[in-house]
């Protein structure tokens, strides 16, 4: 029984839903209720193609629609529109053929508009439309050659559909305030093994044909697909993981037991998890981001294998969408906080809980470090750094994929719990706000309301409104955080790396008291955190700069990717040429875009384009298109990508992408930084 002051803020959630406006999409998904949508797809790998249909199954819920517009984009291809209308007197159903259009929207999609016959629309009466369409190599669709795959044997395809790219695979309210269930027919090639993002499968030996069904209700962007030559192998009772068989015994081994045991770590902060399943898939270093939340399988990048803290706090954090921003997403991109900040807030309740308090704060000074540089590069006043950023239509909201949405989401959660005064307290909200609101989508003012419902005494004392921390400046304020977590739990940790970064800032080095800090015997968030702080120190003194190298180049050698990656930028940026083979050996070996668009943009930054252009023409035969593209962009440019730019993002569309398939070229700091999940 709800009281009349919930009855009345529920009132006000419908009638907010009900107004609200999505700039990213040009579909009419306010007219209809999409309750289950079907795909019935080949693939050909060898004109890297997918031919087939979609049946949408859609409810009118307003009066007087002619039309029904979905989101599409220009590299899919549409042949025909049909429904089927119910015979007159018991007759065989009549299949109508129904008139399209297709129409421009903004330069990373397009509408398509069927006109709908008056025998069709009868209101809160359930049809079908079928359109039978083809796909090629749109923005969510990346085809790899053979020589692009880690085993380097088979190709491979792979959907990447956040934010907006799932209208080139299908068309679709391209939205995430549209959720429904999906199922899927997808027929390939012997030898191919097909993935979706799905909670039940089934396959057809003798027809090569692949069976899925999604019976929980998720937006467009979270449905995917890949397809390769992929086994698996369980590693608990819910979960398994999928990979090239050339990787698949290192992926094992780095995961051991512990999904399961990170899994009951947030089922019990957070209740149960719907999902049923929770697999991973490793993807060639060609995915363009480091992971991807798709339900029930987990997309996530293969290099990051090199890296066991960066693999532990990237699938902890994608099990955390499980709750936040799978079973509860933002209504609007605007809004995407409420997936990242939540889901952020979330993965270091877990490892706290796994982990400890000193190792979750260390990561935690990691990537708040990360945010304030990447505020002092767009200054206090960028409106990208708002939680609720308003963009005009056009803008990709791709543009908006930066360290906010997760890190200043994430302080604002906290500073939430910290009202509450007891975490456990926090913990309990957040399992009742995930009860309330599973399956839909949220503006933030349900998660407020909701927040100042769950604890009467705080409304009481008008917390939404204390002096500097009001929760409308904490949404629409530029700049940092207002406030952030206490830390001081991981200074055993924070305290040496920033003892070590002192001893360095000195005019004159000591050897002898350096030598005394073991990187070795260092944890990797705490190396790179310490190569992070001389990088923001950069460019250093050559006499600092040599000594450096003396001391640590050889040890880093033999560490992982994101150790290495940090050192050689800070050989890039301080042209030190006696370690330039160390960047182009590192350059050659990796393929990944986390790893070479840092490097790359450094290199054409400083002095060093020359050396750029020669490692990259001896290295671009392993690259994916897109990457060489975005490559392309930086060499051959006047100048390299410039994060101070990106206010333009907010207001106008952006100049033309580094590639019309790439929605993930936005920088270092968001391509590195950032667990971008999607």
């Amino acid at each position: 029984h709800l009281s009349s002051a919930e009855l009345h803020s529920d009132d006000r959630r419908v009638l907010a839903h009900c107004r609200l406006v999505d700039v990213a999409s040009a579909s009419n998904f306010h007219s209809f209720k999409l309750r289950h949508f079907h795909l019935d797809l080949h693939l050909n790998f060898a004109v890297k193609r997918i031919t087939g249909w979609q049946v949408l199954e859609l409810t009118p819920v307003q009066p007087g629609v002619q039309s029904l517009i979905l989101d599409t984009h220009p590299s899919l291809l549409v042949h025909s529109v049909d429904c089927k209308v119910p015979g007159a007197s018991g007759a065989p159903d009549v299949v109508l053929s129904l008139t399209y259009r297709i129409e421009p929207f903004t330069d990373y999609g397009s509408s398509l508009n069927i006109s709908l016959p008056a025998a069709v629309i009868r209101p809160h009466r359930a049809f079908r439309v079928t359109i039978r369409y083809t796909t090629t190599d749109g923005p969510a669709i990346w085809w790899l050659d053979a020589e692009l795959t880690c085993g380097q044997t088979r190709p491979l395809v792979f959907t990447q559909g956040h934010s907006v790219c799932n209208r080139s695979f299908f068309p679709c309210f391209d939205t995430p305030a549209v959720k429904s269930t999906y199922s899927a027919t997808v027929r390939v090639p012997e030898g191919v093994t097909v993935l979706m993002s799905a909670s039940r499968s089934a396959y057809s030996k003798q027809d090569r044909v692949f069976q899925f069904s999604m019976e929980y209700p998720v937006p467009a962007y979270l449905v995917a697909l890949v397809a390769g030559d992929l086994q698996h192998a369980d590693i608990g009772p819910r979960s398994r993981v999928w990979a090239e068989p050339c990787i698949l015994t290192c992926a094992v081994s780095k995961l051991g037991g512990n999904v399961e045991r990170w899994l009951n770590v947030a089922e019990g902060l957070f209740g149960p998890y719907v999902w049923g399943r929770y697999d991973i898939v490793f993807l060639p270093p060609s995915f363009p981001i480091v992971a991807m939340e798709n339900p029930c399988l987990t997309f996530i990048i293969s290099s990051i294998l090199e890296s066991q803290e960066f693999l532990l706090i990237d699938v902890i954090h994608e099990i955390a969408h499980g709750w936040f921003g799978n079973a509860v997403t933002n209504a609007t991109w605007e809004e995407m906080w409420l997936s990242e900040g939540l889901a952020t807030y979330a993965q270091r309740r877990i490892t706290t809980e796994a982990y400890g308090d000193a190792f979750t704060c260390l990561e935690t000074v990691f990537r708040l470090d990360a945010l304030h540089r990447q505020m002092r590069l767009l200054g206090d006043n960028n409106p990208v750094s708002k939680l609720q950023a308003k963009f005009e239509p056009g803008v990709n909201p791709s543009s908006l994929m930066n360290l906010f949405t997760y890190e200043k989401g994430f302080c604002f959660v906290s500073y939430l719990s910290q009202l509450c005064g007891d975490i456990e307290r926090f913990d309990s909200f957040l399992r009742a706000y995930i009860e309330k609101f599973r399956f839909s989508s949220v503006i933030a003012q349900d998660l407020l309301d909701f927040f100042l419902g769950f604890f009467p005494e705080l409304k009481e004392s008008c917390v939404a409104q204390r002096e500097g921390l009001e929760f409308e400046r904490w949404l629409n304020g530029c700049g940092p955080p207002l406030c952030e977590p206490d830390l001081s739990a991981g200074k055993a940790l924070t305290g040496p790396v920033q003892h070590l970064c002192d001893l360095w800032g000195m005019d004159a080095p000591e050897p002898q008291v350096i030598s005394t800090f073991d990187l070795s015997s260092w944890s990797t968030f705490q190396t790179v955190l310490f190569l992070d702080r001389l990088l923001d120190r950069s460019p250093l003194p050559q006499e600092v700069m040599s000594l450096l190298s003396s001391c640590y180049s050889a040890l880093l050698d033999d560490m992982n990717a994101e150790v290495q990656i940090r050192w050689l930028q800070i050989v890039v940026r301080n042209s030190f040429y006696p370690d330039l083979p160390r960047v182009r050996s590192f350059l050659h070996k990796h393929t990944s875009r986390m790893y070479t668009v840092p490097l790359y943009e450094d290199l054409c930054g400083g002095v060093m384009k020359c050396f750029a252009v020669e490692v990259f023409y001896q290295t671009q035969a392993r690259l994916h298109p897109n990457l060489r593209r975005t490559l392309q962009q930086i060499l051959f440019q006047s100048s390299a990508f410039n994060t101070s730019t990106a206010p333009s993002l907010l207001t106008s569309p952006p100049s033309a992408p580094s590639s019309p398939t790439d929605p993930t070229a936005n920088g270092t700091i968001a391509l590195r930084d950032v667990n971008v999940s999607a």
